[in-house]
C-alpha cells in the first residue's frame, strides 16, 4: 500500500517547503465574530477544533463541497511552528513560530450548526476537502510578527470581512501557550488564528480575497 503524501508549503522567496503535522483552529477569537454567532464576546477560557493537513489546499481554487447549501468563508492568518514543546510560556512562545500565512477556514455552517445543536463535534462542517485554502508562508525573520494590521475579505469585489489583527481576544502568544498545555506542540504545527466579523455564504464562480496589512493578499476562486 502507498503511504500518502507529507503535505508541505511552500515557503515565499525559497525552494523550501514547510511540512504540515497538525493543523488547530480557535474559535470565536474576535468579539465582534462571537456576537454574530450569537455568543457573549467576553473573554472566556479559548477553544480548539482541528483540521487535517490535507485540507490545507494552495491551488487557489475551492471546489463547492457536497452535502450542503451553506458555506461561509472565514479570513485568517495561519502560524506556522518551527518548534513546540509543553507548558511553553507566553512571553517565549514566538520563539517557536517559523512564519505566518493568508488563509480561509471554509465552513459547511448549515452542517455545523446541526451538530451544535445536536452537542457533537464540529469536524463534518469544518474538516472537508480544501477547506482551508491558504497562501505561501512569509517567514517570521522577513516580516517580523504581525500583532495589528487591517484583515479583510472581498467577494467580487464587495467588502465583506474587515477587522484588525490587534483584535484578537487571545493573541498568538497566548494560543501557543493555552495548547501547549494540553498538547505536546512540535514543528509543523499550523494554527488558524480566528476570523473577524462579516462571514457569509459563497457560491461557485464566486472570487474571494483575502488582505493583511503588510502581508499582501490570498485570491481564491470558488468552483
Amino acid at each position: 500500500m502507498d503511504c500518502p503524501p507529507v503535505v508541505a508549503l511552500p515557503v515565499q522567496g525559497s525552494d523550501a517547503l514547510f511540512p504540515v503535522r497538525r493543523v488547530y483552529c480557535i474559535g470565536r477569537n474576535y468579539a465582534a465574530h462571537a456576537i454574530e454567532m450569537g455568543h457573549d464576546p467576553d473573554r472566556e477560557d479559548p477553544f480548539f477544533f482541528q483540521k487535517n493537513p490535507d485540507n490545507l489546499d494552495t491551488s487557489g481554487e475551492f471546489p463547492y463541497p457536497p452535502k450542503t447549501q451553506d458555506v461561509h468563508h472565514e479570513a485568517e492568518i495561519a502560524v506556522m511552528l518551527k518548534s513546540g514543546g509543553r507548558n511553553i510560556p507566553v512571553d517565549q512562545a514566538l520563539e517557536h513560530v517559523f512564519g505566518y500565512a493568508l488563509a480561509l477556514d471554509m465552513t459547511r455552517r448549515d452542517l455545523q450548526g446541526i451538530q451544535k445543536k445536536l452537542g457533537r463535534p464540529w469536524e463534518i462542517g469544518k474538516a472537508f476537502e480544501a477547506s482551508a485554502p491558504v497562501g505561501p508562508i512569509l517567514s517570521a525573520e522577513e516580516i517580523g510578527h504581525p500583532d495589528q494590521g487591517r484583515i479583510t475579505l472581498t467577494v467580487n469585489g464587495e467588502l465583506r470581512q474587515d477587522g484588525n489583527l490587534n483584535q484578537m481576544i487571545w493573541k498568538v502568544p497566548e494560543q501557543i501557550a493555552y495548547l501547549s498545555e494540553y498538547y505536546e506542540l512540535a514543528p509543523g504545527d499550523v494554527i488558524l488564528s480566528g476570523t473577524p466579523s462579516g462571514v457569509a455564504a459563497v457560491e461557485k464562480g464566486d472570487e474571494m480575497v483575502v488582505e493583511v496589512e503588510g502581508m499582501g493578499s490570498l485570491t481564491v476562486k470558488v468552483v
